[in-house]
């Protein structure tokens, strides 16, 4: 079974942390939807309610099979809306500590990745999904653990997972349009 999952196109948070606010994303950039859009095989669509994943889906000419509330951003508690220069700093912390962290009022990256792996773990068949890039993260976290935390994930970004039987295997991280 093979997993896409693409990040939504960049939102327009104003450069803020979006997290669960349901902001809008830019889809302006056809050339590189047209170029993500190349490289999806969708057997079937599965898409983040929030705003900006559904746009995205849109403009890549997706329609997804069904939205999963599960797949949502991390709650990012107190830090939503904030300048990502301004998040207090936790110092240096072991990443299992670092996923196990709760901003005030918010989940964890454990947390979220207890919500959002199930999901994937039950899948079936080739599946597209558009969601966030703690989506994303969560989804490598089945392979590498919390080391995740250590991807970056752009905006309108392709990640690849293969699983046979039980087992996963990373096929392609963070895959731009560009490249």
């Amino acid at each position: 079974m093979r997993l896409m999952i693409l990040r939504h196109a960049p939102s327009l948070a104003d450069g803020l942390l979006a997290g669960r606010r349901d902001v809008p994303a830019d889809c302006g950039d056809a050339a590189a939807f047209a170029r993500q859009a190349a490289r999806l095989r969708p057997a079937q669509v599965i898409a983040s309610p929030a705003l900006r994943c559904r746009q995205t889906a849109t403009a890549l000419g997706l329609v997804p099979d069904r939205l999963e509330p599960a797949l949502w951003e991390q709650d990012l508690g107190a830090w939503e809306g904030m300048d990502p220069s301004h998040l207090p700093d936790l110092g240096p912390l072991p990443l299992d500590a670092l996923a196990r962290h709760r901003p005030d009022g918010g989940e964890s990256f454990s947390d979220m990745a207890a919500r959002v792996i199930p999901v994937l773990q039950a899948l079936q068949r080739d599946t597209v999904i558009v969601a966030h890039a703690g989506t994303v993260r969560a989804a490598l976290s089945m392979v590498v653990g919390p080391a995740a935390l250590s991807f970056a994930v752009a905006p309108l970004s392709l990640t690849v997972l293969q699983r046979a039987g039980a087992d996963w295997a990373v096929q392609t991280v963070n895959l731009c349009a560009g490249d």
